[in-house]
């Protein structure tokens, strides 16, 4: 299969179905350390990242959001100083799908530089 994240997240209305938990999990071997977290049934992807300081920190989670606007998917992000928590869902299908994985590919070539 080719890599995540030469790949583009397509539109997703919802009418999609969201992966099982074994599909979760096939497709948790191809991101970099991230976790998955499930509340109320929904299934998301979550990573932190720690920084040296608050700019870094900053300066990753604007290159996240560049990242998500060009692809059109958009993770819940927090951070502060030394920190930065993405978490991602697909809130149409209320699950996962390919295009988390990809975004979370990715973000992980951001973090990997």
């Amino acid at each position: 299969m080719e890599d995540l994240f030469k790949k583009k997240c397509q539109p997703c209305e919802g009418g999609t179905i969201a992966f099982d938990i074994s599909e979760i999990h096939k497709y948790q071997k191809k991101v970099d350390g991230w976790e998955i977290l499930e509340k109320k049934k929904i299934f998301f992807l979550h990573k932190k990242i720690n920084f040296k300081n608050f700019k870094e920190s900053q300066g990753f989670i604007n290159k996240v959001a560049e990242i998500s606007e060009s692809e059109g998917h958009h993770p819940d992000i927090s951070f502060g100083w030394g920190y930065a928590e993405i978490k991602i869902t697909t809130h149409a299908i209320e699950g996962l799908s390919e295009n988390d994985f990809i975004l979370a590919a990715k973000i992980d070539q951001i973090i990997n530089v």
